[in-house]
């Protein structure tokens, strides 16, 4: 009842989500020609004289004079002109969708053709796909053709029919947003005609076609995805709408369904089905029904071959937990869309078939809508009357005593209680120990143990005693009442111990996968993956764990050549082997492949306790779907280190591509001035006064200072990046630090003019003082160019009130905005403000934070006290020598 509350909840969900966003029409055929275009057309054209909304978006007529005739009379949205530079040859100018202009627009319906589309480079969208969700996004009706070959789940499909790759091809997620699918169809041998005739391709292209993708074998398969494809979305729609409607689902696809035992005819079933569901080409699962009690060594051994097979043979295996065989049954055929339900011949008990309570009977009542195959063998009937007797069949000798000694229990307190405590109603100890008999085994034992408890009530307790007659009226209501007290608190008890079973089981598993999923989640590389993978598993199913994917092994020294001749067979043909299988089964372990990818697969192992002789079907499932999330989070991992692979070189490219830019101009310029100072005093020094020469002198000597600067800036950059910045502290006044910087600082700068104010009695720092003094000069240059001539550049220093020393440096220039405040003390972030300059390198106030950052201490970029310039803040920590 929650799964079905659960999937109506889920499909009302989806029902108001699409209401809000406009609504898709995809006319879908099997190959180009059918005639896709032409009913679009022909449907928009019959809207829009009902006085609809209708643009042609983008329409292809391929030059077809009956196709171009549909767009007379409709209104065309101009094509948008995209210029389209490819990498060899020259440039043209393409005509795509003008989405922008569509948008805009907002008709009630647009046509817009051919969906897999690949989009002009340089379009918003790679894909036209990816136009249409927009347009449905924007709440506008779409319709839209496509080739079944274009759909991406049939991409492997429609490459093994024809020997053609498509590489145009659509998610199937877009057909999620299907309003109606149109089927627009035509014969093989129609198309091929119209393909001759040169209306679908132009001669020498229809030759061609016809050889290759137009033979009629291909077209014939071709056709027949199409239908499929067409069918399914039709059974998925009106299930779908069924179920928001709370109504149950009418399957028009014929799945098929066997449900099986173990009790003998099993494997037989399985391969009914199989024939069954070939010959209507429709999907098919084999499930079984578990209760509280567990099947027998037998019957799990007969269910285990009978789902191998089932799995061999193409089809799904299930084990369904619930107390009655037929709601389970019905709920899964429900979930699953099956339309047939086959099943062996079951034992007919007389009494059962009194009261129509037989599974047969019961699935002929209740599942209307459901077509029964009942299917016997001539042994069938001899095995279910030896059932009663088998281990694991209806009432086993345990269960049996179980129920005798219950009831001889019962009698016994009974007695004490009558004689001893002189208890009046002596029924209420009758039915307990149904109860518990119920609490503990099945139904059948739980009927044996009432009706002996209300023999024994009726000759030891019920007057005329010591005999089965009853001597008043009361008595016989009293006995009969409490034998049907007995038969339903028995019922209820068994119902509720079924009910505990399963979810017990379904929440191991449940449990189980959680915990592994958590632990994945927080997995950062592939080690991490796999060594979280086999504790989960060891955990879940007490068994020695090997994991291997890629270069990666856990635990693989535990492996012998013969276990290692299995694994490679495991791997190489992605199918399961060693232990508990046909293949390898002398091996001691159980391999199972992972699929890493298409080309990829990995290996898990697992070594059960030597005493498990068969793998359970609830451990073999969990173990599927724990390396199921595994394989996963592999695939994931790898994802992620790729992509931060390729993160670090992109931005190592970035990097090295600004510092050659830098370096480049900010190391050429004095090298140029250098160069041409020289070979002025090369050439002209005879002819030159001393002035000129001492200018030419000067102007080298400027230049190469500067020159060093860069190159110690990059230097001192790449002694942070490195850790290579040693701290050599030394008591130095604060006056002296800021005297230093300046006079070094107006040797380059003759024209920058300072206002320095230190407060009084400021104390000296501990600090390397040539690191902190190279930081206040960077931060001085900073200043010095962007503040405007003759204007002071304001250096103010301070004790805080936490005990640090505070630096400001504050200018006069055009500012730095709010959004780049931070980012001017990234490397090589060149804007036309602060120290990103187009003079400089970059990597001034990068340095400054490094520096001030080794000494523990920040710099912080804030704007002007009068809202003009910038205030660069530089704190220092006061710390004392060890």
């Amino acid at each position: 009842m929650t799964d079905t509350r659960s999937a109506q909840a889920d499909a009302l969900i989806g029902e108001l989500q699409r209401q809000g966003a406009g609504r898709l029409t995809i006319f879908l055929g099997a190959a180009p020609g059918v005639g896709k275009t032409y009913t679009m057309l022909s449907r928009g054209r019959e809207l829009q004289r009902r006085g609809l909304d209708v643009v042609v978006g983008l329409v292809e007529t391929h030059g077809r004079a009956e196709t171009a005739a549909l767009i007379e009379g409709l209104e065309v949205l101009p094509r948008k002109r995209v210029d389209y530079m490819p990498a060899t040859g020259t440039g043209r100018a393409m005509e795509e969708l003008d989405l922008d202009a569509l948008l805009a627009r907002k008709p009630r319906l647009a046509l817009v053709d051919e969906l897999a589309h690949r989009n002009v480079p340089g379009s918003r969208h790679e894909r036209r796909w990816q136009d249409v969700i927009e347009l449905l996004d924007a709440g506008i009706d779409v319709f839209t053709t496509i080739n079944i070959q274009h759909l991406e789940s049939l991409n492997d499909v429609v490459h093994r029919i024809t020997g053609v790759r498509v590489s145009e091809t659509v998610p199937d997620a877009v057909f999620d947003r299907l309003r109606d699918i149109v089927l627009v169809d035509l014969p093989p041998r129609e198309l091929i005609e119209r393909l001759q005739q040169g209306k679908v391709y132009v001669p020498d292209q229809a030759a061609h076609a016809l050889q290759a993708f137009f033979s009629p074998s291909n077209l014939t398969a071709l056709r027949e995805l199409a239908m499929q494809t067409a069918a399914d979305r039709v059974d998925s729609d009106l299930r779908e709408a069924q179920t928001a409607r709370g109504l149950p689902g009418v399957p028009l696809r014929r799945g098929v369904m066997v449900a099986i035992d173990g009790r003998g005819q099993s494997e037989y079933l399985v391969r009914v089905a199989r024939r069954i569901a070939e010959r209507r080409d429709s999907p098919w699962t084999v499930v079984t029904v578990q209760g509280a009690q567990a099947a027998g060594e037998a019957q799990q051994l007969e269910l285990d071959r009978a789902f191998a097979l089932a799995r061999r043979l193409g089809g799904d295996a299930l084990v369904l937990h619930g107390n009655s065989i037929v709601d389970a049954l019905l709920d899964q055929a429900a979930r699953s869309g099956a339309s047939t339900i086959v099943l062996g011949r079951t034992r007919e008990r007389p009494v059962a078939r009194m009261f129509n309570r037989t599974l047969t009977q019961q699935l002929i009542q209740r599942g209307a809508h459901y077509e029964l195959t009942i299917v016997s063998t001539p042994e069938a009937r001899a095995r279910a009357r030896r059932s009663w007797r088998q281990p694991g069949g209806y009432l086993n000798r345990s269960d049996t005593a179980l129920a005798v000694t219950s009831a001889a229990l019962a009698t016994a307190l009974a007695w004490i209680a009558e004689r001893w405590i002189a208890l009046d109603d002596l029924s209420l100890i009758f039915i307990v120990a149904v109860v518990l008999v119920a609490a503990r085994t099945r139904m059948t034992a739980a009927v044996i143990s009432a009706v002996l408890c209300f023999l024994a009530y009726n000759f030891f307790f019920i007057e005329p005693r010591y005999t089965l007659m009853i001597g008043a009226r009361q008595g016989v209501t009293t006995v009969v009442l409490f034998l049907i007290a007995a038969l339903v608190a028995g019922r209820l008890a068994s119902k509720l111990r079924m009910q505990v079973v399963a979810l017990r089981a379904a929440n191991a598993q449940a449990t189980a996968l959680q915990t592994l999923g958590r632990q994945l989640a927080s997995a950062a590389d592939l080690g991490q993956v796999l060594q979280a993978g086999r504790d989960a598993l060891r955990r879940a199913l007490d068994a020695e764990v090997v994991l291997q994917a890629g270069d990666h092994q856990v635990h693989a020294e535990l492996l012998s050549e013969k276990d290692r001749a299995a694994a490679d067979w495991a791997v190489r043909h992605r199918q399961a082997s060693g232990r508990y299988t046909d293949t390898l089964a002398g091996s001691e372990w159980w391999f199972q492949p992972l699929p890493l990818g298409e080309r990829e697969t990995g290996l898990l192992g697992l070594r059960f306790p030597p005493q498990l002789h068969r793998l359970g079907i609830e451990q073999r499932r969990l173990a599927e779907a724990m390396a199921q999330d595994i394989a996963q989070a592999v695939v994931r991992t790898r994802l992620v280190a790729d992509l931060e692979n390729a993160r670090v070189s992109n931005e190592t490219e970035r990097l090295r591509s600004a510092l050659l830019s830098s370096v480049s101009h900010d190391l050429r310029s004095p090298l140029a001035s250098i160069i041409g100072s020289a070979s002025s005093l090369d050439h002209y020094a005879d002819a030159m006064d001393k002035q000129d020469r001492h200018s030419l002198l000067e102007t080298i000597r400027i230049e190469g200072e500067r020159l060093d600067r860069y190159i110690q800036n990059l230097l001192d950059m790449t002694r942070l990046g490195h850790g290579g910045l040693t701290l050599n502290r030394d008591w130095i006044g604060v006056d002296e630090l800021i005297g230093s910087a300046v006079t070094r600082l107006q040797r380059y700068e003759p024209g920058a003019s300072f206002e320095v104010s230190i407060e009084p009695g400021l104390a000296p720092i501990w600090v390397h003082p040539a690191l902190v003094e190279q930081a206040l000069f960077n931060v001085l240059e900073n200043a010095a160019k962007f503040s405007p001539p003759a204007v002071a550049i304001t250096i103010r220093a301070q004790d805080t009130v936490e005990g640090q020393l505070r630096i400001d440096v504050r200018d006069r220039g055009p500012g730095i905005p709010e959004e780049e405040r931070k980012r001017i003390f990234d490397m090589f972030y060149s804007v036309e403000r602060g120290d990103r300059g187009r003079q400089g390198t970059g990597l001034g106030l990068a340095i400054c934070q490094g520096m001030i950052g080794a000494h523990g201490g920040s710099v912080e970029a804030l704007p002007g006290p009068d809202g003009r310039g910038t205030t660069i803040r530089i704190t220092l920590p006061r710390l004392q020598p060890q």
